[in-house]
């Protein structure tokens, strides 16, 4: 009998990579999810034997799911395929009945090991099936280039997660990035979640490499400060140096965490800047009032982080320049297949 294999995931170039180094026998009988409650349905219709399923999804994500699964007491084989790689994801996802756990980008050596594992036989794909070509660069941004850019930011963001669920010992909630083209006079519209009158305060740090080059700001609600205190160990009192201090070493993991996880993945290394502080105890809005100059027309993606049990909020918004387009288009085109 075929074997059938469900591939969840809201990024459709992770679902391409995934399906592409499956075993062969299995290309014949495969289906696809963009979100969980779209999963849940093909398995409520369809006879499914394997499930890869990632976590960060719109509608339902992938702890909905297999709670879900567990609930109706389906049975399938189901491996979680996901950027966020910290140790209490991985043991949440195994308590809730999932079979293996793959770290994003999925390495193909990786899968053969699992297969092997579970007594599964993966044959090599031909050379043929194993061909990348780069697609037109272009200036502007593709729904295809902001489905790729929205993978790689994601299993990026889950690597400076993991780093900071291990230094603080917490676990880091991972929304799904946005990626815009956006005028400044908009940026503050992407930041819309973190105003409600709250004041905040913002690092911006500069980088570039290769062709690429932008921002990268991290805006902390002032409400944060207090829990981040307690999560590091400081028992002195909360001044404005001591607040100072605290932001720019939220900044230095996760900005530093989140651009060496895209530049690993697109081949390419970043410098770095110096710190600026862009401002204390101010709103989004004044802050991006007061910086406007520093950008125009910019390609932004928002990663917002969370700490679950802690009053704790930050974003961190990637603001590339618009002449980055061409060659971040050049560089994410051979991770497409054709």
């Amino acid at each position: 009998m075929t074997t059938a294999v469900l591939i969840c995931d809201d990024s459709n170039l992770a679902r391409k990579q995934l399906a592409r180094i499956l075993p062969q026998e299995w290309q014949a009988n495969l289906f696809f999810a963009g979100h969980g409650a779209e999963a849940l349905d093909t398995l409520l219709k369809q006879r499914i034997d394997w499930l890869f399923l990632d976590l960060n999804m719109p509608v339902m994500d992938g702890y909905q799911v297999l709670q879900e699964l567990r609930n109706r007491q389906l049975d399938l084989n189901v491996v979680v395929v996901s950027g966020d790689v910290q140790p209490e994801a991985f043991e949440r996802v195994k308590s809730l009945g999932a079979l293996d756990f793959i770290r994003k980008p999925v390495d193909s050596a990786k899968l053969q090991q699992l297969m092997q594992l579970h007594a599964v036989r993966t044959p090599p794909l031909p050379e043929a099936e194993q061909k990348r070509i780069a697609p037109t660069a272009s200036a502007e941004l593709s729904a295809e280039m902001r489905d790729v850019l929205q993978e790689l930011t994601n299993v990026a963001m889950g690597q400076a997660g993991d780093l900071l669920a291990r230094l603080l010992n917490v676990f880091v909630k991972l929304p799904i990035p946005n990626v815009n083209l956006i005028e400044v006079s908009e940026l503050h519209m992407a930041l819309a979640s973190v105003e409600h009158e709250t004041t905040t305060s913002a690092v911006c740090q500069g980088f570039i490499g290769g062709g690429v080059s932008g921002e990268a700001l991290l805006i902390l609600t002032d409400s944060s400060f207090k829990d981040i205190a307690r999560l590091m160990n400081y028992q002195g009192e909360l001044t404005v140096k001591i607040e100072l201090e605290l932001l720019m070493d939220i900044a230095n993991i996760l900005i530093g965490a989140v651009l060496k996880g895209l530049a690993e993945q697109i081949d390419m290394s970043f410098s770095q800047g110096h710190p600026v502080v862009l401002g204390q105890h101010a709103t989004v809005s004044e802050l991006i009032k007061a910086n406007a100059r520093r950008w125009r027309k910019t390609l932004a993606i928002e990663l917002s982080y969370g700490i679950e049990n802690y009053n704790i909020s930050c974003d961190l918004l990637l603001l590339f320049t618009e002449d980055s387009l061409k060659t971040l288009n050049y560089k994410v085109a051979f991770l497409l297949e054709e």
